[in-house]
C-alpha cells in the first residue's frame, strides 16, 4: 500500500501501516489543505485542527520539497493544544517527553517534521525504535484518489495513543 506522508497522521492511515506493507508517498505533487501538514485532535472543546504552516508552493511542487515556514509561533500553538488536549489523558504524562521536543527543533522539510511525528509515534506504539520508512522513487505512478475521505474523520493517532498507549496498535488491529 502507497500511503502519503502526515502530519500525526489520522488513526485510520495507522491502521493500514501496522495491517499491511506500506510505503510513504513523498514525490507526488504537493495537494494543499490534506493530512499532509495538518491533523485534527479531540479536545475538550471538540475537535481541533492543527496546521503545519509551509513556504509558499509553486504548482507540481514535490511533497518532499515542501519547506516548513516559521514567520508564525506555530510549534508554540500546537504544544499549548497538545497540552490542553490531552493532559488528562492516561498515557499524556508517560509520552509528553517525546512527543513535545518535536516542536523545540526547526525542521527544514515538511517531510522531515512527518518523519520524525511518525518515528516517535511508531516507536511508542511498539516500544521500540522503528525501522526507516521506505519512499518511493520520483518516478512513481500511483492513482491519487480522494485520500481525506479515505482517513475517515481523520482524528490523530495522538487520540488513541493517549488514551490506549501501548495497547494502541492491538485497538487498530481489531477497528
Amino acid at each position: 500500500m502507497i500511503l502519503p506522508t502526515a502530519y500525526f497522521a489520522p488513526a485510520r492511515w495507522y491502521k493500514v501501516f501496522v495491517n499491511e506493507p506500506c510505503q510513504i508517498e513523498v514525490c507526488e505533487s504537493f495537494p494543499k489543505q490534506t493530512y499532509r501538514n495538518r491533523c485534527t485532535i479531540m479536545s475538550p472543546d471538540g475537535p481541533v485542527t492543527l496546521s503545519v504552516p509551509v513556504c509558499h508552493v509553486e504548482s507540481k511542487q514535490l511533497t518532499r520539497d515542501i519547506q516548513i515556514s516559521y514567520q508564525q509561533h506555530w510549534q508554540h500553538q500546537h504544544k499549548i493544544a497538545l497540552l490542553s488536549a490531552y493532559k488528562r489523558t492516561p498515557y499524556f504524562d508517560y509520552y509528553q517527553d517525546y512527543i513535545m521536543p518535536l516542536y523545540d527543533n526547526r525542521f527544514k522539510y515538511l517531510k522531515d517534521l512527518n518523519d520524525a511525528c511518525h518515528s516517535v509515534v511508531w516507536s511508542l506504539m511498539q516500544n521500540q525504535r522503528p525501522q526507516q520508512t521506505q519512499t518511493l522513487p520520483a518516478t512513481a505512478d500511483w492513482q491519487q484518489h480522494d485520500l481525506e475521505q479515505f482517513w475517515g474523520d481523520g482524528s490523530s493517532i495522538l487520540d488513541l495513543l493517549m488514551q490506549y498507549g501501548p495497547q494502541t496498535t492491538l485497538y487498530l488491529q481489531q477497528i
